[in-house]
């Protein structure tokens, strides 16, 4: 049910020329341990102003946006969450034109499902939104990404933190929180 989706979610996005990669509990699935999922989020890497390319592909891809005052919710939220009906999957487009979010699309690592290219967040990446996300849920996907992939680009991620920090005054623990996981490991 999710393979079938993700496939029609990449070769839409492709025809529509959107980049895009998974992220969150599918992209855990990918790199980490197998865990209860019911929803698919993808990171495009388009701001708000693509918001009608984008209604576009999701009704192609025969999903109904959730909610009423779609331009509203998105501008507010910068999300377009939408179900598919058949299967009652949620699919959370979050909208981002960031340089992380950008260098991250192209960082994605393109993987085979039913004979569709669909681009997954690297490992690495999916640990840096984890992090910033910071429920004890993602800290446990943390943990199964780093113990199940040993060679993993730290630096990288340590960088991405040690800037998150600097530009959220209120918060400085992204990269304390990652090198305490480590640290338990």
């Amino acid at each position: 049910m999710f393979e079938e989706i993700l496939s029609r979610i990449g070769a839409t996005l492709a025809r529509y020329r959107i980049p895009y990669m998974i992220i969150g509990g599918q992209a855990v699935l990918f790199y980490g341990e197998p865990r209860l999922t019911r929803d698919i989020d993808i990171t495009l890497g388009a701001n708000v102003d693509s918001l009608n390319t984008v209604l576009e592909a999701v009704k192609d891809l025969t999903l109904k946006p959730i909610p009423g005052d779609i331009e509203s919710f998105v501008q507010k939220t910068m999300v377009l969450p939408a179900v598919d009906e058949n299967t009652g999957i949620r699919v959370d487009f979050i909208f981002s034109f960031t340089p992380y979010e950008t260098g991250a699309i192209k960082r994605s690592r393109k993987v085979e499902i039913l004979g569709q290219e669909i681009a997954f967040a690297s490992p690495e990446d999916v640990i840096i939104h984890k992090i910033f996300a910071g429920r004890p849920r993602d800290l446990e996907d943390v943990k199964s990404i780093l113990i199940r992939n040993h060679d993993l680009d730290t630096k990288y991620i340590r960088g991405w933190l040690v800037e998150f920090d600097a530009a959220d005054e209120e918060t400085n623990n992204y990269l304390k929180s990652f090198d305490d996981l480590v640290r338990k490991l």
